[in-house]
């Protein structure tokens, strides 16, 4: 078939007629040339990766489908791994595939829908700000140990005020809570968030504030990741814990924040004292302030007692009385004095009697008496001390005798042997023969033996 004019049976002959092919060829550069590159969101079926490394899919939603491919050159670009049924979004120009006359997509981009785009998103804003130093340590307040007021940003009607609310009142009943009502989820709930922080600082009612709200997806948590929320938390004047969602969930909020918790419960702990702890640490400091004061008591009486005495050591009576006191002393060494001369005095009267005795006739007499008796005394001592040494002398004879008597000899433990018949002394094993008898003398009386044996030493 040709595209030149050509006349058949009744037709025109300006009549153009196409080949299949052409008319393909036709539609794909209308199709390619005409429709701009479009987003599309739908759900992934009949993967094929054939050798050739490109990629055919079929995108479909609960109305409608379209096939698409993705060549080689992009489809390696995926940060992710294509599942059946996962939501994308894809990029793509629409084309036709001539060989089937079927209309398709040509994909140039593809990343995964929902969730997926927000992570990518998270992750961005997470890299910028710590990129900026929203997320230094060095940044962060530290949060009051005894806060007067606590302020909580969360919605009203949420779990996580009665859980908040739960815990405080547990905690530290006295401290009051002051609740700033705010949308935790929803279109401008970021907005509406980021404001009512603004406005909890400006007021600057509380000492520390709870950011909260229960779990959920990262769709239900997303006013939390907006940067605009991460910048007011920053600009808080006041201390401000984040507890969003579960523990394994994490915000941007809960990095920017000052203290991160994982529940709200966790986040209540953090910023309220336990009373309990406060009631005993109270309880040691007024023992400690009692002991204070009483030692304080102590050392005040003690210094008032010395200046006490130090005042009546300069009192006008305390003259006196020393004085009243040198007057005693003085009457005391003139009586000593008087005593002292009587003493001589008569010592004196004394000796000269004595020597007026010594020099009558009866004294002279008394005292050769004396020395008759001293002289009679030295004989008698003198006659003893002789008589005793001739008995010491007569022992040591005795002694002597005894010590080289046989009798003694027999005292000390040895014994004589002799022959019963001849009363010889044996004094060597040779003199006697086995199976003799001789007569063992001791000190007390004598042994009739059998000689057994002899034995050389």
């Amino acid at each position: 078939m040709t595209n030149s004019a050509t006349q058949t049976g009744g037709g025109s002959p300006d009549r153009d007629i196409y080949s299949v092919s052409r008319l393909n060829q036709t539609a794909r550069k209308l199709l390619e040339q005409g429709l701009p590159r479009i987003w599309l969101e739908g759900e992934l079926s009949n993967i094929a990766r054939p050798s050739s490394g490109h990629l055919y899919f079929t995108l479909k939603d609960d109305k409608a489908q379209i096939r698409g491919a993705m060549f080689r050159s992009r489809n390696q670009l995926l940060r992710f791994k294509l599942e059946e049924g996962m939501q994308v979004l894809v990029r793509a120009k629409i084309s036709l595939y001539e060989p089937r006359g079927d209309y398709q997509l040509i994909a140039e981009n593809m990343e995964e829908a929902g969730d997926g785009v927000l992570q990518r998103a998270y992750e961005a804003l997470k890299l910028k700000l710590e990129k900026e130093g929203l997320f230094e340590t060095g940044n962060k307040q530290p949060l009051p140990p005894l806060p007067n007021r606590i302020g909580v940003i969360t919605s009203p009607s949420g779990a996580a005020i009665r859980d908040v609310v739960s815990v405080l009142q547990r905690r530290f009943p006295a401290i009051p809570i002051l609740i700033y009502p705010v949308p935790v989820q929803g279109k401008d709930a970021g907005r509406d968030i980021a404001a009512m922080i603004k406005t909890a600082s400006r007021r600057n009612e509380c000492d520390v504030l709870v950011l909260t709200r229960g779990g959920g997806s990262l769709e239900d948590l997303w006013a939390f990741n907006e940067e605009i929320v991460a910048r007011a938390i920053f600009d808080c004047s006041i201390p401000l814990v984040s507890a969003v969602g579960h523990e394994v969930d994490f915000t941007i909020a809960d990095f920017v924040s000052d203290r991160r918790a994982p529940t709200p419960s966790v986040a209540a702990e953090l910023v309220s004292p336990d009373q309990d702890e406060w009631l005993a640490q109270i309880s040691a400091l007024q023992t400690r302030i009692g002991r204070h004061i009483q030692q304080d008591f102590i050392d005040r009486r003690q210094r008032l007692d010395w200046l006490n005495k130090r005042l009546q050591l300069r009192h006008p009576g305390q003259y006196l009385r020393q004085q009243v006191q040198r007057l005693d002393e003085f009457e005391q060494r003139i009586r000593l004095s008087i005593q002292s001369n009587f003493s001589n005095l008569q010592s004196s009267l004394h000796e000269k009697l004595a020597r007026l005795r010594q020099a009558t006739p009866g004294h002279r007499i008394s005292r050769y008496g004396l020395q008759q008796r001293g002289l009679v005394q030295r004989m008698n001592t003198s006659m003893s001390t002789f008589l005793l040494g001739r008995k010491r002398q007569l022992a040591s004879a005795c002694r002597t005798l005894d010590a080289v008597s046989p009798l003694a000899t027999l005292e000390r433990g040895y014994a004589i042997v002799t022959l019963p018949a001849s009363k010889k002394i044996i004094r060597k094993t040779s003199d006697i023969k086995v199976g003799e008898q001789i007569e063992t003398r001791l000190t007390d009386g004598r042994l009739l033996c059998t000689v057994d044996k002899t034995l050389k030493t």
